[in-house]
């Protein structure tokens, strides 16, 4: 994994963690799919 891949998986992740929002909620606000979250925080 890149660099930029890992900061963004931390980010998502602190950001879910800390608003206990949703996946979809991280989605928008990223401007990602929820695809994405979903596989950058897991792997």
């Amino acid at each position: 994994m890149t660099e930029d891949l890992e900061k963004r998986a931390r980010e998502l992740a602190v950001y879910l963690i800390e608003r206990r929002t949703t996946i979809r909620d991280a989605a928008k606000h990223f401007s990602v799919s929820k695809s994405t979250v979903h596989t950058e925080v897991i792997n």
